[in-house]
């Protein structure tokens, strides 16, 4: 009976064993299958929409610069003719110290006094022909804008009309010329360019031709400061084709610095009718720049007289000239509003040096000039013994305005 009992007893902690084993099993089965409690995963924040950009404005650019006239006398053409050896004409020493500056800027404008051509002989004053090689080398510097409206355009008559139209329309389609014009009306006067985004509208005019008319037979001519009717047509007419109107006048006294009351008062129609830069020529001496206020509120810049570029010259201030700087900008504003400024204008003085008679012609920036190349100056054989390094500089500050004036050297900026 005790056996009995004691065997029940066993079993029964067996089962109960059983029982716990059971139990924790399944505890452990529902633990692993729930598992730890996760932590609830952090709300997202929804992000704040990007601010749209304000609209800016469009600006563009044009640096443009203006020179002179290009003198051709024969002193110039035979050098050259030298330094080719006699086969041709080779130019690069004329321009040599000068010639880099013009890499500097978008737009280049020149006046070319002389007629070039490959069809005349070479020829000296009164009736000037210039060798198609100076035209090529012009271009080679940086020119792209070539104005032919001067006292020396009918030197040759109609034959040297068509001659040098015939020579420029030889050059590549981004050389420009100005001033010589088929028929009087502004769609075949007026001269558009675009550069970096903006469109400029040439003209040129003259004063007179030396006495003589338009011969009968020409292909072209040149309009005249009288005609200013024609004038106002053709710069309201480029106001609409283009954002600025570039205005080349050959007037004024020859040798003078004075300007005239007839060019300040021209100088100021052509502002109130729409030009926006007025580049004068033909003195053959550097005269003021002044800043204009146009009828409508614009500043026109205009220089009265640049002087001669090169020349073979025998007076002293007929070898200094300067060179017009200045920027065009274009801004087109997020409204529509389009804004047409002209700003930063500056006359950077250049001096021709010779040697004597007329030996080794170049030309110099005035702040690259010595005293000492001054004093060797050949032009002090001719009329001029007193030219000298402060002669000069006393020329350009007692005929350009201080705020244009430069004599630093713009080779080095």
């Amino acid at each position: 009976m005790k056996k009995r009992n004691k065997a029940r007893l066993f079993l029964g902690l067996i089962f109960v064993s059983v029982l716990l084993f059971a139990g924790a099993f399944l505890w452990n089965r529902q633990v692993i299958s729930v598992g730890l409690p996760v932590a609830a995963p952090a709300p997202t924040s929804t992000p704040a929409p990007t601010a749209t950009p304000e609209p800016q404005p469009i600006v563009n650019t044009v640096h443009f610069s203006a020179t002179g006239d290009n003198l051709i006398h024969d002193a110039l053409y035979k050098q050259a003719n030298r330094r080719a050896n006699g086969d041709g004409y080779d130019f690069t020493a004329l321009y040599e110290h000068i010639a880099p500056f013009y890499q500097n800027y978008d737009v280049n404008w020149l006046n070319q006094e002389t007629l070039v051509n490959d069809t005349y002989e070479p020829s000296n004053y009164p009736c000037f022909s210039t060798p198609g090689a100076l035209g090529k080398h012009m271009y080679e510097m940086g020119f792209r804008v070539f104005s032919l409206s001067n006292n020396h355009t009918y030197d040759k008559g109609a034959g040297g009309i068509d001659a040098t139209r015939k020579f420029w329309s030889s050059m590549p389609e981004d050389c420009l010329t100005v001033g010589l014009t088929e028929d009087d009306t502004a769609e075949n006067t007026v001269v558009v360019q675009q550069v970096n985004g903006i469109k400029i509208a040439y003209v040129s005019y003259t004063e007179h031709t030396n006495g003589i008319p338009t011969p009968s037979s020409a292909s072209a001519h040149v309009n005249l400061l009288s005609q200013t009717d024609l004038m106002q047509q053709h710069i309201a007419y480029a106001r609409t084709v283009a954002d600025f109107v570039v205005v080349g006048l050959h007037w004024g006294i020859e040798n003078s610095h004075t300007t005239t009351d007839s060019q300040r008062t021209l100088a100021q129609q052509l502002a109130d009718w729409g030009a926006d830069v007025i580049i004068g020529t033909h003195p053959h001496v550097v005269q003021d720049m002044k800043w204009m206020t146009a009828q409508d509120g614009r500043s026109v810049g205009g220089a009265y007289s640049l002087g001669n570029f090169v020349s073979a010259q025998s007076v002293g201030d007929n070898l200094l000239g300067a060179i017009l700087t200045f920027d065009l900008t274009k801004t087109e504003n997020p409204d529509g509003r389009i804004e047409c400024t002209v700003s930063d204008a500056k006359a950077w003085p250049t001096v021709t040096h010779y040697g004597a008679g007329y030996s080794n012609i170049t030309c110099y920036f005035f702040a690259d000039y010595t005293p000492e190349l001054a004093s060797a100056h050949g032009v002090r054989q001719n009329s001029t013994p007193q030219f000298s390094y402060d002669y000069a500089k006393s020329v350009f500050q007692n005929n350009i305005s201080e705020e244009f004036l430069q004599l630093t050297s713009p080779l080095v900026e």
